[in-house]
């Protein structure tokens, strides 16, 4: 009965392990196929990456005005005590006056000092002098590298530099080896002594020291597993790594492995490999790490958060010191490298926790790829995205657009809305005139509250901002004509009708006060809407019309009267393209977001060149701006000077009817910006554009314009410029209590001293007349 027994209990284990041995088999050979194709194929999904503009450095700049040591941390630069050695440290002396900067490889500089250390001499904040620090080599310029400011991908972003086994020091591999898998080259992918050895290490320890998955199996399990905790899992992993063991040698395992392992979180960014890694604790390259670096860092592999030494500095160290007691037991460091290792303090680069995405500009930045690469190639193959944002006026305009908001509700408190999506709203995009490049971009309050950029989707009555190219055009259509307007041509500000298909529209000014005969500059000063109306009137719809396409305005616009004053709905950056002209001698450019486009290998895909058209003659476009320089000085923006912006500049103001639209839109030499003020229900703010947007503005350009040259606006050929007594438009003479510089057309300048304050001398021409008499009495 026994034997039977024992027969029978032989027979079923004899089954069972032909059974788990056919199966095994059966696995084993599609493993064979699935995974060493896989593995011999495998792809990492790079990001791609968007990328600021890099900061060109001369003498002569202010550092503090263009924040120039935040720029250092936001780049991850690390200061020193003693002289700079590598890359990515800097060295202040401010008692010799002199800054010693060692450059990164900064990718898409333009010159030649990348990665090279150079020195500063410096006066106060300015710079003196740039040399090259071995040579001693005058320099010109030198590039600040560009800075991240978001990456595109799906689901995690893995940061990852590729590297090879030569690429690493051999003490690093060995401690990985030493940490994680002590038999790695003993084993065929399982290490059964391991798993136990790993057990009774961790009961000794009370804590989690050594793992039972093999340097493979964990690379099995990152390559083509999920982190779900079962049998099923684990018994897939080790017949994985079997597979692997067999068909691969250990340098290609070890070699994936360095570079797929998970090290860490940089905000959105997850740390991959070990490059990263040493990059992101030591800012350092893995030749370059310390022997405790290196422990540190074999150490993290483990449990990257729970052992980080941001996190935990104590908990860290000990962790460190456990890697090279394991270094020393296996014979890779020496008793001395240990104790000189044990010694060494804790130090790891500076974190950096400020948010350098600008979502609605790295939205706009997408949208404008999505049109030329497709998605899982934005998301996969590491383009690099170079654009022209300045990262620090793009903090600069969240700031002001922040507390500029805050404030006109503190002062308001009508304004204020419990519902995050029914708070006041404001938008500010900012470009340099001559090149279209898009230096700064935000699109609302809160990009996490909602998405909608304000500066490219948001269609708002424009008010006052459109009268510009009303004045344009009427300087434009009289040039050649024997009653030119001018900016002296007085116009009369009062209401009047235009009739139109058989309608009949009324203009009405600001509060409803009217000043009578003004001239064209305190017509668009002050913003008088039936002054203004008057002169659109005169010269006809269709030229103002086409004016503004010319200029950049693509929105539709009917040909109604009330058009004139803005009625028309329009998107900040278009009137920001149509400012270009004017503050750019007539020449529009296109607003450029994306400068270039390198692939991984940083070979270049796509280069985009400054777009420019001439929309308008120089002579005309500074014309205007003259005037609108007299805005900031005497008329609706004068706020502005009173607020302590004083360079040369040039503006116009924007209200609607319905108070439900604020603007601001001007413009230095150097730099334009435009802000819009608004609720997105379209309630109105009963505020003008001067009392909500320009303060915004103002503070935004008070800042951003620090570090640039003082430059004022240069008249073009065929401009002259006189002074003028204001009330007769003529010649100014001692005797005229007030005088102005006035801008006009060469050969239309007054000739003749004004009658009004100087003796009359026969002959001499009288003031000119009204704008309008000559048409009005010929019917």
């Amino acid at each position: 009965m026994l034997r039977r027994l024992g027969f029978a209990v032989l027979l079923t284990v004899g089954f069972a392990a032909v059974v788990t041995g056919v199966i095994a088999v059966h696995y084993l050979r599609r493993w064979d196929t699935v995974v060493t194709e896989k593995f011999r194929t495998h792809h990492w999904d790079f990001p791609s990456k968007i990328y600021s503009d890099s900061q060109l450095i001369y003498p002569g700049m202010d550092l503090k005005a263009v924040a120039f040591f935040d720029r250092l941390r936001d780049l991850g630069y690390q200061p020193v005590q003693a002289a700079v050695s590598r890359k990515g440290e800097y060295q202040l002396d401010e008692h010799a006056g002199q800054l010693d900067l060692y450059l990164h490889d900064g990718p898409a500089t333009t010159t030649d000092e990348a990665g090279r250390p150079v020195r500063l001499s410096l006066a106060g904040d300015t710079v003196t002098r740039i040399e090259d620090l071995p040579t001693g080599k005058e320099l010109y310029t030198i590039d600040l590298e560009p800075e991240l400011i978001s990456g595109l991908y799906q689901g995690v972003w893995e940061e990852r530099h590729l590297v090879t086994l030569e690429d690493v020091p051999p003490l690093l591999l060995r401690a990985i080896i030493d940490v994680e898998d002590q038999h790695f080259y003993e084993h065929h992918g399982i290490d059964v002594t391991g798993v136990l050895r790993a057990l009774w290490i961790d009961l000794t320890h009370g804590e989690i020291v050594q793992g039972g998955s093999t340097l493979t199996q964990q690379l099995m399990k990152n390559f083509f597993l999920t982190d779900e905790r079962s049998m099923r899992r684990k018994v897939s992993e080790a017949g994985m790594a079997l597979v692997v063991e067999y068909r691969f040698s250990k340098q290609e395992i070890l070699e994936n492995y360095i570079n797929e392992i998970y090290l860490g979180q940089k905000g959105a960014q997850g740390i991959y490999g070990v490059w990263e890694a040493s990059r992101f604790y030591f800012a350092k390259e893995p030749k370059e790490m310390t022997v405790a670096e290196i422990a540190t860092l074999a150490a993290l592999i483990k449990a990257p958060n729970r052992y980080s030494p941001f996190r935990d500095p104590e908990r860290a160290l000990r962790r460190r010191n456990m890697a090279l007691t394991l270094m020393l037991k296996q014979g890779d460091i020496t008793p001395d490298e240990f104790a000189s290792a044990v010694a060494e303090p804790r130090r790891v680069s500076t974190v950096i926790n400020e948010a350098k995405d600008a979502p609605y500009f790295v939205d706009f930045v997408r949208q404008e790829l999505a049109q030329s690469y497709p998605s899982d190639v934005l998301n996969t193959e590491g383009l690099q995205i170079y654009t022209d944002l300045d990262m620090h006026l793009q903090r600069l305009a969240e700031q002001t657009i922040h507390t500029g908001l805050a404030e006109l509700e503190r002062r308001h408190p009508r304004l204020r809305a419990d519902k995050p999506t029914e708070q006041l709203q404001a938008c500010l995009i900012a470009i340099q005139p001559q090149t279209g490049a898009v230096r700064a971009m935000i699109g609302g309050r809160d990009y996490r509250v909602t998405q909608f950029n304000r500066c490219t989707q948001a269609l708002r009555q424009p008010g006052s901002v459109f009268k510009p190219f009303t004045y344009l055009a009427a300087f434009e259509q009289t040039r050649q004509t024997d009653h030119p307007v001018l900016p002296t041509t007085r116009i009369e500000d009062a209401p009047f009708d235009w009739t139109y298909d058989t309608q009949v529209w009324t203009p009405a000014n600001y509060k409803k006060e009217y000043m009578g005969m003004v001239t064209v500059r305190e017509a668009l000063e002050h913003s008088l809407n039936c002054a203004t109306a008057r002169l659109a009137h005169e010269i006809g719809l269709g030229p103002i019309i086409e004016m503004a396409r010319r200029m950049g305005i693509s929105s539709p616009l009917p040909p109604y009267p009330s058009v004139v004053l803005g009625a028309a709905e329009v998107t900040p950056y278009e009137v920001a393209e149509a400012f270009t002209a004017l503050a750019n001698n007539g020449v529009r450019t296109t607003p450029l977001s994306i400068k270039k486009v390198l692939n991984r290998g940083s070979q270049p895909i796509e280069r985009n060149p400054v777009q420019l058209e001439q929309a308008v003659a120089p002579e005309t476009a500074f014309m205007v701006t003259h005037l609108m320089e007299g805005v900031l000085d005497h008329g609706t923006g004068q706020g502005a000077r009173k607020s302590g912006f004083t360079r040369p500049a040039a503006g116009k103001t924007g209200t609607t009817n319905d108070y439900r639209d604020a603007w601001f839109a001007g413009f230095t030499p150097n730099l334009l910006t435009v802000v819009w003020v608004g609720f997105d229900q379209k309630r109105a703010i009963n505020l003008a554009g001067a009392e909500a947007a320009l303060p915004i503005w103002t503070a935004f350009m008070k800042e951003a314009t620090a570090g640039l040259p003082n430059a004022d606006f240069v008249p073009p050929p065929g401009i002259v410029l006189v002074r003028v007594d204001p009330l007769s438009g003529q010649l100014a003479t001692p005797a005229c209590p007030t005088m102005i510089e006035e801008a006009f057309f060469a050969g239309q300048e007054p000739t003749t001293p004004c009658p009004l304050h100087a003796p009359r001398v026969e002959g001499q021409s009288r003031s000119q007349p009204p704008f309008g008499t000559e048409a009005t009495a010929h019917g």
